[in-house]
């Protein structure tokens, strides 16, 4: 607590009538003292009494309470911070500071954090809202201890000088580091399938060295696609295309440069998200019957489906005498569809079909080759199938999972999932309790043999109802039933049709999301979650790849829906590597913004305008080390030869004040008698 004594005037009048009479009281004074008249100095005396009375003078004390100056300590913990010796540095010099702060009476010390984010690593904003929060006057510095990579500073320091006190930073890694960083200048991020793509890809080095190449690796789903050598500013771009629908992850990896700060930006993974630009599909039903409708519906609902169906109305061998140019609208354009244009179609669904004549053996064989070659065919029996007219009797035989043993089960039963369907994506969780599902029941089952083919679902006795199997490089689904209609009509509550018919579609079409073996990782708060989905019961081992290259491997036990899952904790900025030796996923659970990669050498150039356009100084800590604290008055220099100074603004709130009249009315009323008394006195004398 201190006080503080002051004169100030409390006039009684406004300050320009007051101006008015001591002028005119200084004229008839001033005229009378010309004039040599008698008692003029008394008279001026008088008149100058009463103004200094009007005036009011008062002796006035104020109790002062001082106030605390503020130092804003900013603290980077971006991801480029944690390079390095950097971290250290900052904890030595953050530890320090404190320590000298806490010794400085009239100190308060207001902390704040910078930390990375999708537009880098922000500086004003936080600071902005920091001072928000105290008095400006108070402001005494602003110590920055970073690595001078801030993301939001403006060309222009001016248009931030008005801050009000010194900025001061101190620098944490070596002015002379060096690094090489990957460049991506080009990668779709959606792409059709089958058509050609391009990767422009190289790297830099800062600062720039010997042109001497490196060797760029691209990976894709953790096979090596190209490998090439590259010098450094050089840009390459890369021809690709994608065979698949769904995501695919290119992983692009540089050698890194001897000596570098960090290898965090020479790797990085880029998805790309195939599209089809339009699914072909051809129907053949051999008949009409209720579940036609069925498939036509579902394939229809899709916009991104061209759909070739025909129905076979009426039998070749039927004569009744009706004119061959009405049996038809069109005629059946067996050898178009089925030699000319087949491998232009990604699925062919055959749905209660059997041999009329109107598809030769040849073509029954082109289509087998088809699904060798790649391609994909739904069979949905019916009774036909168990004939010796039906599919199996054909060359499609060597590819159609089922046998058919030539009886067909006429009874009602109700579809259940087998240990396999449980765990297979196709099947997994269509039924909330797969042990005993509450669907409603079929009416009929045609009996095969399965052979080699996967079961997912069985009907009456047990019998297959359900079959997948791959065929060279394409796949091969049957029905065995043709009564998947009734639950589309809600008999005895119906069940998952159109989610069944669904998921086997994009089974065919080679969908990532139900591959039967897959690895995923996804980023989690607290690390990594790695999900590896298998048929497969005994469990795996996965290589984990942190960004330094540190490799760590974990085992993973499969449940009982053939998901096997591991939390990781993250240690390491950057992109992880997930392998189970034929599967590779990646994850980046601590994010590291591609502001931040652009640039992860310590800098002065960003902070070093804002710091000399507030009089504050900018201090390596590897070199000056940490400064010396200094309080000096606003007008002083801030800054020195291993020292930063902290304006004191000597800011106070006062408690209380107290005044005392200097020319109280009983004095100003006599001496006012006592002056015109002498005037009249030394008037009466002459």
């Amino acid at each position: 607590m201190t006080s503080s004594l002051s004169l100030v005037f409390e006039p009684h009048l406004p300050w320009p009538v007051l101006a008015a009479l001591a002028a005119i009281a200084l004229l008839l004074a001033s005229f009378g003292i010309v004039r040599r008249a008698r008692g003029a100095w008394l008279r001026l005396a008088l008149l100058t009494l009463l103004v200094l009375a009007l005036a009011n003078p008062v002796l006035r004390r104020e109790e002062r309470q001082p106030l605390n100056d503020v130092v804003v300590l900013a603290l980077d913990r971006s991801p480029s911070q944690r390079l390095g010796e950097r971290p250290r540095e900052l904890e030595r010099a953050t530890s320090a500071l404190r320590e000298q702060l806490a010794k400085i009476k009239g100190i308060e010390v207001k902390e704040i954090e910078l930390s990375g984010s999708a537009e880098g690593t922000l500086f004003l904003r936080p600071l902005s809202e920091a001072l928000g929060q105290v008095d400006r006057a108070r402001l005494a510095a602003v110590i920055l201890v970073s690595d001078g990579i801030l993301h939001d500073l403006p060309a222009d320091p001016k248009t931030v000088s008005t801050i009000g006190a010194p900025v001061h930073a101190l620098l944490t890694g070596r002015p002379d580091e060096i690094d090489r960083r990957l460049v991506i200048e080009q990668v779709p991020s959606f792409a059709m399938v089958a058509e050609p793509q391009q990767l422009t890809l190289g790297f830099d080095d800062l600062p720039a060295a010997a042109d001497e190449p490196a060797r760029v690796v691209v990976r894709r789903e953790g096979r090596v696609m190209a490998e090439l050598d590259l010098r450094p500013g050089e840009r390459r771009s890369l021809p690709f295309s994608l065979d698949r629908a769904g995501r695919t992850v290119l992983e692009i990896e540089v050698a890194p440069r001897a000596g570098e700060i960090a290898t965090l930006n020479n790797r990085t993974a880029v998805t790309i998200n195939g599209v089809r630009d339009r699914l072909r599909v051809l129907l053949v039903s051999g008949q009409p019957y209720p579940g036609l409708r069925v498939w036509r519906n579902l394939l229809k609902a899709d916009a991104a489906v061209d759909l070739v169906h025909f129905t076979i109305l009426r039998p070749p061998e039927k004569q009744d005498g009706t004119p061959i140019r009405e049996l038809a609208l069109i005629a059946f354009p067996a050898r178009e569809l089925f030699e000319v244009k087949l491998h232009e179609f990604d699925l062919v669904i055959f749905d209660r079909y059997n041999r009329r004549g109107l598809l030769p053996l040849p073509y029954l064989e082109n289509v087998a080759r088809y699904v060798e070659q790649g391609g994909a065919l739904l069979e949905a029996a019916g009774p036909e199938f168990a004939t010796p007219t039906g599919l199996y009797r054909t060359p499609l035989a060597r590819v159609l999972p089922g046998k058919p043993s030539g009886q067909v089960i006429e009874q009602p039963f109700a579809p259940m999932l087998t240990p396999l369907g449980r765990r297979h994506p196709v099947t997994h969780g269509l039924a909330p309790d797969p042990e005993k599902p509450s669907w409603g029941r079929w009416l009929r089952l045609v009996e095969v043999d399965p052979s080699d083919a996967a079961v997912l679902m069985t009907g009456a006795g047990d019998r297959p109802l359900l079959l997948l199997k791959r065929v060279g490089e394409g796949r091969v689904a049957q029905l065995l039933s043709d009564h998947h209609w009734l639950w589309q009509r809600g008999f005895e509550g119906g069940g998952p049709q159109a989610q069944l018919l669904r998921r086997l579609v994009h089974w065919l079409m080679k969908e990532p999301e139900l591959e039967e073996e897959s690895l995923s990782a996804e980023s989690r708060p607290d690390g990594i979650e790695i999900l590896r989905r298998s048929l497969d019961p005994r469990p795996v081992r996965v290589t984990v790849t942190a960004p330094s290259g540190r490799e760590q491997s974990l085992e993973l036990a499969p449940d009982a829906d053939g998901i096997a899952r591991a939390r990781l904790e993250a240690e390491e900025d950057g992109l992880y590597r997930i392998s189970d030796g034929q599967r590779t996923a990646y994850a980046m659970p601590r994010g590291v913004a591609p502001i931040e990669l652009a640039e992860l050498r310590a800098t002065d150039a960003r902070v070093r305008p804002l710091a000399e356009a507030t009089g504050g100084a900018v201090l390596w800590l590897v070199r000056d080390g940490v400064p010396e604290l200094r309080r000096v008055a606003k007008d002083r220099r801030t800054a020195g030869r291993g020292w930063i100074g902290l304006i004191a603004n000597e800011a106070y709130t006062v408690s209380g004040v107290s005044r005392t009249p200097l020319l109280p009315a009983w004095v100003v009323l006599t001496l006012l008698l006592l002056a015109a008394a002498g005037a009249w006195w030394r008037e009466g004398r002459g």
